[in-house]
């Protein structure tokens, strides 16, 4: 009966200290998926930017400025960024999916994934078409080795997120040197 016993004990003690281990291993993963529900996506209600007010980057004029038109909206581009024209003045802005350009702006970084490349600048993400480049959404999983220059802390569940065009990073090491992960969107 003891013997029973003792051996009881040591398979509880050994399944526990087994749980244990996984937990842990679990939690040290470099990947923290934020949400499983909605595909990866996260209601804007549930997001708590770190800054009360956005930074608005905006100019009276641009030099040697060319325009596109997508879906209504004129876009100028000049000095490798996008502007829309509001109110008297030149308004930093990030073009929408499906956007094409037919050259990359100067200083892209080509990045590459599993399933595809992009071509990424400043917070921006392309792909190659036919006739030039088209604005896409990342895959989840896509790393960047720097984030762009407008991004937002922002704040999921209690954790700390970086965003940029409703885009969430999250911050992570690889072979030692930071790098940021996509790991979802924010739905508005």
């Amino acid at each position: 009966m003891r013997n029973l016993i003792k051996l009881s004990f040591l398979l509880v003690f050994f399944i526990t200290a087994n749980e244990h281990m996984y937990a842990q291993n679990s939690r040290n993963s470099k990947k923290t998926v934020i949400v499983k529900k909605n595909n990866q996506r996260v209601p804007s209600k549930t997001v708590i930017y770190k800054k009360t007010k956005r930074k608005v980057v905006a100019v009276r004029t641009l030099s040697n400025r060319t325009i596109i038109k997508h879906k209504g909206i004129s876009y100028y581009y000049s000095n490798n960024r996008f502007y829309t024209y509001s109110g008297g003045s030149y308004i930093v802005i990030a073009p929408k999916i499906g956007f094409r350009i037919k050259t990359l702006p100067v200083g892209y970084i080509k990045i590459k994934h599993p399933n595809r490349d992009y071509f990424w600048f400043n917070g921006i993400f392309y792909n190659n078409v036919d006739d030039g480049y088209e604005v896409v959404e990342p895959e989840i999983g896509t790393i960047i080795y720097e984030l762009p220059d407008e991004y937002e802390r922002v704040e999921v569940d209690s954790k700390t997120y970086y965003e940029f065009d409703n885009v969430l990073y999250e911050k992570i090491q690889i072979d030692g040197a930071r790098a940021y992960e996509v790991i979802g969107f924010i739905e508005q």
